[in-house]
């Protein structure tokens, strides 16, 4: 019993000294882990459904959605002391047709707590403008126009009754990012310090986002689809991305 004890004794300070040091290594940053980001698709707080669904603009005029996609990208992560780590090469396609896209990994973060995210809605600039590449930003996504014009950064068809397009389709198209219709707009939100990100190599904390697809339309300037339901790039881009800059995206909860 006393052999026992005594080994004890020896011991304890020893397992202290390691979890000590792990915490403290964990809150420097000198490992790395990773995090998901799940994105739930709604219109108006309302379950998104393609094809089948019928649902309401700002402007009371009813719409159905057959596809809906866009480009998350350039994720940044903040500390509350100010430092920042830019996530290198990460650029996702998250498409409602796909639910595997909807949930992705974000990988090699350094460990810490994190009270700030943000990333770019759509491409960067130079990424627009860089040839053939391949993953997320392979033209065969179907989310490039051409070697000259770029990416579209958020794609969403439809049909509405009040469209005069043929067969009442709506087709936005947003993207461009040449002055004066750049559509590149950033999304970000302050994380509450009392629940932080908390990046750490034994857990994989779950970021949830509500992403409203109706922001599109509504915003900065109510869209009606008789005046407006087909654009791709140009001024109406214009339109639709500063509408979609300050709603489409909400941080809803983190499971740490």
């Amino acid at each position: 019993m006393k052999i026992s004890s005594y080994l004890l004794a020896l011991l304890c300070p020893i397992l202290m000294l390691s979890s000590c040091k792990k915490n403290n290594d964990e809150n420097n940053g000198t490992t790395k882990s990773s995090f998901i980001m799940e994105f739930e698709h709604q219109v108006n707080a309302a379950p998104l459904s393609l094809n089948t669904v019928s649902y309401k603009n700002a402007k009371g005029e009813d719409f159905k959605i057959s596809t809906f996609k866009y480009y998350v990208s350039n994720i940044k992560l903040s500390k509350a002391d100010g430092t920042t780590f830019i996530v290198p090469e990460s650029y996702f396609l998250i498409d409602e047709s796909k639910s595997t896209s909807k949930l992705i990994t974000v990988k090699d973060i350094p460990t810490g707590d994190y009270t700030r995210i943000e990333y770019t809605i759509g491409v960067d600039y130079a990424r627009n403008f860089a040839g053939a590449q391949t993953g997320a930003l392979d033209p065969v996504n179907g989310m490039f126009w051409t070697w000259n014009s770029g990416y579209i950064f958020v794609k969403l068809e439809g049909s509405s009754p009040q469209s005069k397009a043929a067969n009442n389709a709506l087709t936005f198209h947003i993207g461009g990012v040449v002055d004066p219709n750049n559509t590149i707009r950033t999304f970000s939100a302050e994380i509450n310090s009392i629940n932080p990100l908390r990046i750490r190599s034994d857990a994989k904390p779950d970021m949830h986002f509500i992403v409203n697809a109706a922001a599109l339309f509504t915003g900065s300037t109510d869209v009606s689809f008789a005046t407006l339901n087909f654009t791709m790039g140009g001024a109406n881009s214009v339109i639709v991305a500063n509408n979609y800059a300050k709603g489409l995206f909400r941080l809803d909860h983190i499971h740490n």
